[in-house]
């Protein structure tokens, strides 16, 4: 029975509880035909149990889901589908030796008259529609796996398109997409909700909340706070909701002295990557690096940790030329680097929190053939404790921490080695406002302390926040070198735009 007929999917009292622990708490949910309502919270509020109810992985306690005026219950993923739910997850969910078109038809493929038979001609064809609509320029008959990871997002985007659906969740859409590829999205998005389409937003990315979003709801720990207007609203009321407390600025202000001359670079190539590198970066200094995905951001980054080769240019660290053909001697030169693939370069998920830290130095703690633990674990234990790294224990397995706290593993395995100058790539992707708000303030803490610091970001506000000076690239070459005073979203794009 229809509680509300303006609503195509309306939630009341939605319980959820693990092995006793709850998960959500009376929780509700309000969704207009062909709005956009962003569904808000830090990481643990709920949003992904709350997401997989609804979209058929998980049975609700108790409570009630109307959609489109009749009660629904449905069993699996399939049932949803059939009923118009779909979802693009944030973990890209791929068959990597099938096509593009067979991927975004799987499980529903089209067959001829012959049972059994398949229409590879009518699969590709519809594909083909589906991603010209979208102005993707991919090729529906390539296997997926030689595919990037920003096409694979836009190929499952075409995936939930293609179910006709008459609600789509979005989990970090736009995690692992350019600009251009987010603006394509937007674009798509503006389409289906002007088809009537209803969109559930989940981002952490606050930028795109508000340019996107119609309704925006909070969920804390697993209880519903609240459902306001987009339009009135404004990031500091949506962070203190979502954490609870109010947070003066989101970008803590540091007034770290500038110091010494760290880490210079002049006339870094790498052929077909980037060329003409140059910069340096002061103790006590954020240095930010800004552009486009494929501008070489990251292939400067790993190049300089001695990951990749150099072809040309100089490197040097206070002034003394140095020669870094490894990640040794970058480390034994006093850079450090965090990556932007936490999980599968930054940590060894299986291991514990004590064992993470002290990966990279554990010869500071060997005596003769063996690892003193004593030492380790004290170790270990301090920069836990300098951290605030949120875990039951130390020998805790860094999995089951949040993406925040296993951000701060990483950090804290590269401060053990005792670096001058660390690397930060994408320090904040992947994890919640308020944990981003606690790297900001370890960030601030490492450059009070006097360590240089540069700072890759696709975010700009982040950029621009956090920055004394941006490096800005475009397709490998650097544009410029802004200022604080300089460093404006406007001006950052206008030199990451190719010429």
């Amino acid at each position: 029975m229809s509680l509300d007929n303006e609503y195509i999917l309306q939630v009341r009292g939605l319980t959820k509880t693990f092995s006793g622990v709850t998960a959500l708490d009376n929780v509700q949910l309000n969704l207009r035909k062909g709005e956009v309502h962003a569904l808000m919270g830090e990481n643990g509020a709920g949003k992904s149990t709350f997401m997989k109810i609804l979209i058929g992985l998980l049975r609700p306690d108790s409570g009630e889901i109307i959609f489109e005026g009749d009660q629904l219950s449905t069993k699996n993923v399939s049932e949803s589908l059939k009923k118009g739910i779909s979802m693009i997850h944030q973990e890209i969910l791929i068959v990597p030796e099938l096509t593009v078109a067979q991927n975004i038809f799987l499980g529903r493929e089209m067959t001829r008259l012959m049972p059994g038979w398949l229409d590879d001609q009518r699969i590709y064809k519809q594909a083909e529609v589906i991603l010209s609509q979208m102005g993707v320029a991919i090729n529906a008959r390539t296997k997926m796996k030689y595919l990037s990871v920003a096409e694979m997002q836009m190929v499952e985007i075409a995936k939930a398109i293609s179910n006709d659906a008459k609600v789509i969740i979005m989990d970090e859409p736009t995690s692992a997409i350019s600009d251009k590829e987010v603006a394509t999205l937007f674009a798509i998005i503006k389409e289906l909700t002007r088809k009537g389409v209803a969109i559930i937003y989940i981002s952490h990315k606050m930028d795109e909340i508000f340019a996107i979003s119609d309704t925006i709801t909070v969920l804390r720990d697993g209880q519903y706070i609240a459902t306001k207007s987009a339009s009135a609203i404004d990031t500091n009321s949506l962070i203190a909701m979502m954490v609870g407390r109010e947070i003066d600025s989101l970008f803590p202000v540091t007034t770290a002295r500038k110091g010494e001359e760290i880490l210079s670079v002049k006339n870094l190539s790498r052929d077909g990557k980037f060329s003409g590198i140059s910069f340096a970066v002061r103790a006590g200094e954020i240095l930010g690096i800004a552009g486009l995905m494929g501008a070489g951001r990251t292939e400067i980054a790993r190049a300089i940790f001695g990951l990749d080769r150099l072809d040309h240019g100089e490197i040097r660290v206070k002034g003394e030329l140095v020669n870094i053909n490894s990640p040794q001697d970058a480390i034994r030169q006093g850079i450090g680097y965090v990556s932007e693939d936490r999980k599968g370069l930054g940590f060894v998920p299986n291991l514990s929190v004590k064992d993470n830290i002290t990966l990279s130095s554990l010869l500071k703690h060997r005596k003769g053939l063996f690892i003193q633990k004593k030492s380790e674990l004290g170790a270990a234990s301090d920069m836990v404790g300098s951290l605030q790294i949120k875990t039951s224990s130390i020998d805790q397995k860094v999995a089951n921490l949040s993406g925040g706290n296993q951000q701060k593993v990483v950090i804290g395995k590269v401060l053990l080695s005792s670096p001058a100058v660390i690397i930060l790539d994408e320090p904040t992707r992947g994890i919640d406002i308020g944990a981003k708000f606690e790297i900001y303030k370890l960030i601030n803490q490492l450059v009070a302390k006097g360590l240089a610091v540069i700072m890759i970001s696709s975010e700009l506000p982040e950029l621009v926040g956090m920055s004394d000076r941006i490096l800005v690239l475009s397709m490998g070459e650097q544009t410029a070198v802004l200022s604080k005073e300089e460093a404006t979203q406007e001006a950052i794009m206008a030199y990451a735009m190719p010429q």
